[in-house]
């Protein structure tokens, strides 16, 4: 059996990490919803320039926006809002045949609102017009800011995927911030039965930067490597079950809310000496999303072992996150540290789209 259908047997959704043109009108993303089982798709601003920047199915069509008065971002929302639209569609099926647990497309307001809670909800609530589908996430970053206008968009009835989670405590934020915007929302009379929202753990660069401390401290520190980003998704999948089938959920739960599932993010290894598969095989469990990039997809398909994976082995992440502090290593700094490093790297990709597009 094909393992990417194999996954979701153990209640995980598999979900693409990329859109383009290319995808959608070559039929490739159509046979990956029919074939695989793909059940979203996540997108950034990296993936767009990267789609816009080599696709020919937008020459023509950039060439004429920039005939127009419109700003270089207006132009990139007329480019790939249509993209969006058709993938919504394409697992618009899906997603009404699960009443609404799968089957969702994310587009990310501006990384330049990261730091303005009042620009990202204005934004966030334009973006779900403008895509008008029901099965869109609205991406928005796990900042300070984030956190504020992530409760104001639950509240306000718009389904929300949040990005650059790097740590348990930003997590723990995101989790708090979806229950808050859902009790307000339930509090001024509001339904938040359609409410979908997913908390993306990003896994490879948290290994990446962990790796290179340890390797700096030496001797057995280095028996730490290639483990700490697995240890973090399975103590965070922990306080998942705690906290949405637990006492703190039940209200909400009995209202027919749903509960905000973990996404494992950044899936594709970098380090060449680690399995292509060791951000996936290891993090099999219900309630929960893969988004994979291409690469990463075509490995499991090849040769990916699936088994129910999430919940084991939880005392060798909890003495692997002891063994970290031991060392002097601060998980959170680290998780600070990432967030800042993926701000800056998705303000660099807008800014190359805008480039694109001015």
């Amino acid at each position: 059996m094909n393992p990417l259908l194999q996954v979701s047997q153990h209640g995980q959704q598999i979900w693409l990490d990329n859109l383009s043109r290319t995808l959608l009108r070559d039929g490739h993303l159509a046979r990956f919803i029919a074939e695989d089982g793909v059940a979203g798709v996540t997108t950034n601003p990296a993936i767009f320039h990267k789609a816009i920047a080599g696709g020919r199915y937008y020459e023509d069509e950039l060439a004429a926006l920039k005939k127009t008065p419109l700003s270089a971002e207006a132009r990139y929302e007329a480019l790939v809002i249509p993209d969006v639209q058709q993938a919504c569609d394409l697992l618009l099926p899906q997603y009404r045949q699960s009443g609404g647990r799968t089957g969702y497309v994310s587009l990310e307001v501006s990384p330049a609102l990261a730091h303005d809670a009042a620009g990202t909800l204005a934004a966030g609530l334009r973006l779900k017009a403008a895509v008008d589908r029901p099965n869109v996430l609205i991406k928005v970053p796990a900042t300070g800011a984030g956190i504020d206008a992530i409760a104001q968009l639950i509240e306000a009835g718009v389904s929300v995927n949040v990005t650059l989670i790097f740590s348990l405590a930003q997590a723990d934020a995101v989790a708090q911030a979806y229950l808050r915007g859902l009790e307000r929302r339930h509090a001024a009379g509001g339904d938040v039965r359609p409410i979908m929202s997913v908390a993306s753990l990003f896994l490879s660069r948290l290994d990446t930067l962990i790796d290179t401390q340890l390797e700096e401290l030496g001797g057995e520190a280095l028996s730490l490597r290639g483990k700490s980003a697995v240890a973090t998704a399975k103590l965070a999948y922990q306080r998942y079950c705690e906290r949405f089938h637990g006492e703190e959920f039940a209200t909400l739960r009995d209202l027919g809310a749903r509960p905000q599932f973990l996404l494992w993010a950044s899936t594709g290894t970098k380090n060449p000496a680690y399995s292509d598969l060791l951000y996936v095989e290891a993090l099999i469990g219900t309630e929960t999303i893969n988004t994979l990039p291409d690469g990463t997809l075509d490995a499991l398909r090849d040769h990916g072992r699936v088994e129910a994976s999430l919940a084991a082995d939880v005392d060798k992440a909890a003495a692997q996150y002891a063994a970290l502090e031991r060392h002097g290593i601060d998980l959170e700094r680290v998780g600070e540290r990432l967030q800042h490093e993926g701000l800056q790297q998705f303000e660099q990709a807008f800014a190359a789209l805008l480039q694109l597009t001015a």
